[in-house]
């Protein structure tokens, strides 16, 4: 089945049926997809306030009543424990293991963040003539830790996580043209060409997703990633938080023309 096309209801109710668990990049064009971070009360506040402060990285979409399974505005009638593909479940820091439902997890205390995601610009590239590698060769999108550090908030602190695409040249300034009308999925870039003057040593061994073939004429575009929350929470080593895994998403109702 193509899932370019596919209404985000259908493909929320595929996955929480097993019948999709891979990244879904390419899947639900034209409709938003988000990060997610679910964690307790406690901690709720301080990762609101870390949101606030690190924008680009981490911009929210939605954020759950206590306890809730639903994000009842951008997508209602989901349940966020079942509704992504994979996830993810750390515990002091430490990734337990990876799940594709985590209704077993699920505690009275928690609070769910959803957060844009760049995948929801890959439509408008593809449309603007720009090929996203990650896509043609059906694999998960590159993303790297960096040397830049986060803006810290209460516990929270940690580097930013960055995505990578492959642009030729001559099609740079038009990336950063669709992407920067969409400032609520990461919008502008946050870095263009040289991967180490970020941190980034090896560019084919990406720290999350899958190597991409990188063509002569083309330049490496970095743009925030959603993921950042996670290098931050192995960083500040929580006692409990769920994550998507990285580039399993949540499909969400939401245009990517209402962002």
């Amino acid at each position: 089945m193509n899932l370019f096309h596919q209404e985000p209801k259908v493909v929320r109710q595929m996955i929480r049926e097993g019948k999709i668990t891979s990244p879904t990049s390419g899947m639900c064009a034209g409709y938003a997809q988000g990060n997610l971070v679910v964690l307790p009360k406690e901690f709720a506040y301080d990762f609101l306030l870390f949101t606030q402060r690190n924008p680009k990285p981490c911009p929210v979409l939605e954020v759950s009543d206590v306890g809730s399974r639903e994000f009842s505005i951008t997508a209602k009638g989901s349940d966020i424990a079942r509704d992504i593909p994979k996830y993810r479940v750390y515990r002091d820091g430490v990734m337990q293991g990876e799940y594709e439902d985590v209704s077993s997890f699920w505690r009275d205390d928690l609070v769910s963040f959803l957060l844009g995601c760049s995948f929801s610009f890959e439509a408008p590239m593809i449309e603007e003539g720009i090929e996203v590698r990650h896509i043609t060769e059906n694999c998960n999108v590159l993303m790297y830790i960096t040397n830049i550090p986060c803006r810290p908030a209460g516990i929270f602190s940690g580097p930013v996580v960055v995505s990578m695409r492959p642009i030729p040249h001559e099609k740079v300034v038009k990336a950063v043209t669709v992407t920067e009308r969409m400032p609520q999925v990461h919008g502008t870039p946050i870095h263009i060409g040289d991967p180490e003057y970020i941190g980034i040593r090896d560019i084919h061994h990406p720290d999350f997703g899958d190597p991409v073939t990188i063509k002569e004429g083309e330049i490496p575009v970095f743009w925030a990633c959603g993921v950042t929350p996670q290098a931050v929470v192995m960083n500040v080593k929580p006692p409990f938080v769920i994550t998507h895994a990285p580039g399993h998403m949540f499909i969400t109702d939401m245009k990517n023309s209402q962002l």
